[in-house]
């Protein structure tokens, strides 16, 4: 039975190091030609490290709770260890692959209406009130034409990450 729980730490050791040295196992191997695409998920650090911690754990559960032997115990323990691996290569593609949450871009800001909160000198800078990824955020803004505070404006374009350039809105 120590075998199995010295299995099940060395497999949660190896997950602890796998989120620190996140994508080292790929990158040792990444320039052999014949390994291509063999890394690409299946046998990353996290899937072999959940393969390798339900392999001990549930080979040890099985020692421990039944009169089975090594051979039973790692009979239950590798599918269980396979399991356990796909699940985890599962998950991380659908962590890997989800987009919605993906960080605002300087560009989102391009067409979007505001309202000038300090006047906006010709070729000046003031400040706008935009909302950005549904949040209120204040920019400095310039503007060709003189624009009076509280005037609602349209950010024609991101100069930087806080400073847009705008046009009043006419109706």
């Amino acid at each position: 039975m120590a075998w199995f729980l010295g299995l099940g730490i060395a497999g949660v050791v190896l997950l602890a190091l796998s989120l620190v040295f996140d994508g080292v196992l790929e990158g040792l191997f990444g320039g052999v030609d014949a390994l291509d695409g063999l890394f690409d998920g299946w046998l990353s650090l996290p899937v072999i490290a959940g393969f390798v911690s339900m392999l001990g754990f549930s080979g040890a559960i099985v020692m421990g709770t039944t009169g089975l032997g090594s051979v039973g115990a790692t009979a239950v323990g590798v599918p269980a260890g396979a399991a356990s691996g796909w699940l985890t290569y599962r998950l991380s593609r659908a962590l890997l692959n989800d987009r919605s949450g993906a960080a605002p871009r300087d560009d989102d800001l391009i067409g979007a209406a505001g309202s000038v909160v300090t006047a906006i000198p010709a070729g000046g800078y003031g400040e706008v009130l935009v909302h950005r990824a549904g949040q209120p955020v204040k920019l400095a803004a310039k503007s060709p034409s003189p624009v009076p505070r509280g005037a609602e404006i349209w950010v024609e374009e991101a100069l930087s990450q806080t400073a847009v350039s705008v046009r009043p809105v006419e109706r």
